[in-house]
């Protein structure tokens, strides 16, 4: 490891041990010519994601590789997964259960449904990836503007060609 590597591997450790939500998991780094490689056990993928952003903000640091394991507390299946997402959908008032739903496979979150609003979509993509035992999340929501939604072929041929670039001349 070279003198600059040390430097920032105490920069970066530094950090993860004094970070209010991350340091109780006592996570570990380790730089070689600028590449982190972090290791160690936390509780959601949305700290998982918290901790490649954190680190990633750190000068110096090229790349970042998150080898880290999202605990399940012990034998949480993926009925208990879907539960735990449902109760992150339903503490979020920016997503409606009519437009979402989720089901789990071997702790990869699959979305699905329909929404106007990008907004409600990036809610529930974040309020799944804070639910225990997610490893992962898909996202199969549609989005589909109000304003299109009832017209015509026509009218949504034209919309996309202007949202194209294309002037009207």
């Amino acid at each position: 490891m070279g003198h600059g590597d040390k430097q920032l591997q105490d920069r970066v450790q530094s950090l993860l041990d004094n970070n209010q939500e991350l340091k109780v998991y006592g996570i570990k780094a380790r730089v070689n010519n600028g590449h982190v490689d972090l290791s160690g056990v936390v509780d959601t993928l949305s700290e998982k994601q918290r901790l490649r952003e954190l680190v990633k903000g750190v000068s110096g640091v090229k790349e970042v590789d998150v080898g880290v394991a999202i605990s399940t507390d012990g034998a949480i299946d993926d009925e208990d997964v879907s539960f735990e997402v449902a109760e992150e959908f339903n503490a979020d008032p920016r997503i409606n259960l009519r437009h979402v739903g989720a089901r789990s496979v071997d702790g990869v979150v699959i979305l699905q449904g329909t929404v106007e609003d990008p907004a409600e979509d990036e809610a529930a993509i974040r309020a799944a990836a804070r639910a225990r035992g997610v490893k992962d999340v898909v996202s199969r929501i549609q989005v589909k503007r109000k304003d299109l939604a009832d017209a015509g072929l026509d009218t949504i041929f034209h919309s996309q060609v202007r949202n194209d670039g294309e002037a009207d001349y």
